[in-house]
């Protein structure tokens, strides 16, 4: 992926780089792009689940708009960083890296990298329905642990950010009457 001309590099992070960076930053800012929303749209085999019960991570689809978070990465650990965020974000072809027109919140724009999910390949799981989805959250448990603490670190972190996802927290709420225990 070759570089966009001029100014720093910017990442934008919608899901557990919100609250869980991979690298260091010079400036966190909050920031919305438009064409893409966040959605619970990536199976997850290792991350978020197992080969035989698989998890599900959040991923930008196309359509709407989402709100987050615009990391600018320092020049001098750009290499490093970048690093970081491929063995992180790209161990499998699911995600497409791609340059995102990100409105910061002074309402200036810049150009940052974000990671749009493929939806081609079958890690692509679509708008589950919500039984699907009740299952999921609670059953997957893969590596990093399991789909519902990453759901939930993620909704709280953007409510604790004044950036609650609205559709999102809808699902969820609908998930949980449909199955308490969930």
């Amino acid at each position: 992926m070759a570089r966009h001309k001029g100014g720093p590099v910017w990442l934008f992070a919608y899901g557990s780089l919100i609250w869980r960076p991979e690298c260091s930053s010079t400036e966190r800012v909050r920031a919305r792009v438009h064409g893409y929303h966040r959605g619970l749209y990536l199976w997850s085999h290792e991350h978020r689940g197992t080969p035989e019960l698989p998890g599900l991570v959040f991923g930008l689809d196309r359509g709407g708009s989402c709100s987050g978070f615009a990391y600018r990465l320092p020049e001098d650990q750009l290499e490093a960083s970048l690093y970081a965020l491929w063995q992180r974000e790209m161990p499998y072809p699911s995600y497409r890296p791609h340059w995102l027109s990100c409105r910061l919140e002074d309402g200036s724009t810049v150009q940052a990298l974000g990671f749009v999910l493929e939806r081609h390949l079958p890690s692509y799981a679509g708008n589950l329905p919500d039984i699907v989805l009740n299952h999921v959250l609670q059953s997957a448990c893969g590596r990093y642990g399991t789909t519902r603490d990453y759901v939930e670190q993620t909704v709280n972190a953007l409510r604790s950010h004044a950036m609650p996802d609205k559709n999102l927290e809808a699902r969820l709420k609908r998930c949980a009457k449909d199955c308490p225990g969930a």
